[in-house]
């Protein structure tokens, strides 16, 4: 959907309140799902939201501040709040009052940190539906066709939202709208006079019905990380993606897993994974060059670059930035077009200037909140096809 800007309220926040405890599963906002801490997906999604200005994680515990102070971003604050309102029995209203109060704002986005599979089109959307037609608030929902039942207090059952003597068919009936929790958006005044994230005149936003998924189980975990994987990339990610023409990639710890194996004459020899040397062959296929840039000297490695027939090979390089901007010239790309996976500190500067970033789920801490896309493999496990397949896939959506 067009996003139509003047159709927004000039000044809206994203609130996303997180607690520290965790009955069902424990440490769950920050444990990792596809390759994120939880609460990196709806944080993600709200930063890439156009419509919304700030983005504030509330939370009362240090952990999970830290995990959100991965994400490098001045649309992200990570507020405190205050012990009353963390309890097992706290509302969550208590904790958006507690936020509007102190904050100055035209309208909030609650948003839910266990909803990863939200996207900021949808948020985009929802916000441009409010102005359009004049909500006083909006909340996202799936809609089923499941026919219900309810039990009387005999123990009979009887048709909650159908006839059985005439069953309609699906395509008959438009079934029933359930929350699926992703969002709520209301304006500040209705909140404040409210105490409720919703209320006056109340739309919705439709949501696929896989979004309906609720992480309180450890089986939810494994539905909700096989979705994640299998979905193209969305709004800023895709379009990078699909702007690339060039992919460089490290070589310790990325192709290989940083281990150094010696033989008897002392010579050094690395473990490649054959998964990655797909990945430079589909990357070929569909028109994207590669290479290697690292700042060792192996004849090893050159010849397995010679052997997958990449374009650039680049090895005792000392300044990956330089080597960059050379091939830039090289090439005529610009930092847009230009891909790199990379995992240690003296990748950090070359990972900030690209138009695609990424590293290895083991990456050193200075990478792993700074990159675009921070695969679920570690280095060496095939995190080079990992992170193509994430190219390729938003070029074909």
């Amino acid at each position: 959907m067009a996003l139509n800007a003047s159709a927004v309220p000039s000044r809206v926040v994203a609130f996303i309140p997180v607690r520290g405890g965790s009955k069902s599963i424990p440490g769950k906002n920050i444990r990792l799902l596809a390759g994120q801490p939880l609460l990196h997906w709806t944080c993600r999604a709200a930063l890439a939201a156009r419509t919304v200005s700030q983005t504030f994680v509330c939370t009362d515990s240090d952990d999970i501040a830290a995990v959100a102070r991965q994400i490098v971003d001045a649309k992200l604050a990570v507020i405190g709040r205050s012990p009353e309102t963390a309890t097992d029995t706290a509302t969550t209203e208590s904790a958006l009052l507690e936020f509007a109060r102190a904050t100055a704002f035209d309208v909030v986005v609650l948003v839910q940190a266990t909803s990863p599979l939200l996207r900021s089109d949808d948020l985009d959307g929802a916000l441009e539906k409010m102005e359009r037609e004049g909500w006083d608030s909006i909340l996202s929902v799936t809609r089923e066709h499941r026919f219900r039942w309810e039990q009387d207090t005999d123990g009979a059952a009887r048709p909650a939202n159908y006839d059985p003597a005439s069953r309609p068919r699906r395509q008959d009936w438009d079934g029933e709208m359930f929350e699926n929790g992703a969002f709520y958006i209301t304006r500040r005044s209705a909140l404040l006079d409210s105490g409720c994230r919703v209320s006056g005149r109340i739309g919705t936003w439709e949501m696929p019905p896989e979004t309906r998924l609720e992480l309180d189980e450890p089986q939810d975990w494994l539905v909700a990380d096989a979705l994640l994987r299998r979905r193209a990339p969305a709004g800023d990610l895709a379009a990078r993606c699909r702007a690339v023409k060039l992919v460089l990639t490290d070589v310790d710890g990325v192709l290989t897993d940083s281990g150094m194996y010696y033989d008897n004459s002392g010579d050094c020899l690395r473990k490649f994974n054959t998964r990655d040397g797909k990945a430079v062959e589909l990357l070929r296929g569909a028109g994207i060059m590669t290479g290697l840039l690292s700042s060792e000297e192996s004849e090893a490695v050159r010849k397995r670059a010679a052997k997958l027939r990449m374009d650039v090979i680049r090895l005792g390089v000392s300044d990956k930035c330089t080597a960059i901007t050379a091939l830039m010239a090289e090439l005529g790309l610009s930092r847009e077009e230009i891909a790199f996976i990379g995992d240690d500190v003296n990748d950090t500067r070359a990972l900030a200037m690209v138009g695609l970033s990424a590293c290895p789920a083991d990456a050193h801490a200075d990478n792993l909140g700074l990159v675009h896309y921070r695969s679920p493999l570690r280095g060496g496990e095939g995190c080079l096809r990992d992170f193509a397949e994430l190219i390729l896939n938003a070029r074909a959506a």
